[in-house]
């Protein structure tokens, strides 16, 4: 049995969203029940990227501690620190 759902869009997704939908032919229902499918269907993907991402990133953080077991926490903060404000300062300028 189908069911019936009501949405809200934002002002700008609503436009973008009837712009595809005159190009494509297709009905609310139409385009909503692709996007949830490809949704669904990309979501396991996700998930593992995600997981992939954690797992390097922990990596990460073990060779560093390794790295720098004879190195005092506050060098490392103070390091870690001025590497992030190089960042910013570098998106700020550009």
């Amino acid at each position: 049995m189908r069911k019936i759902w009501t949405i809200s869009l934002p002002p700008d997704l609503e436009k973008e969203v009837l712009r595809v939908m005159r190009e494509e032919k297709r009905t609310r229902s139409e385009f909503v029940r692709e996007a949830l499918r490809e949704y669904l269907e990309t979501n396991e993907i996700r998930k593992l990227v995600k997981q992939k991402a954690k797992e390097r990133f922990f990596n990460l953080v073990d060779r560093i501690r390794e790295r720098t077991k004879d190195v005092p926490e506050e060098e490392i903060k103070r390091l870690v620190d001025e590497a992030i404000e190089a960042v910013r300062s570098r998106r700020r300028s550009s």
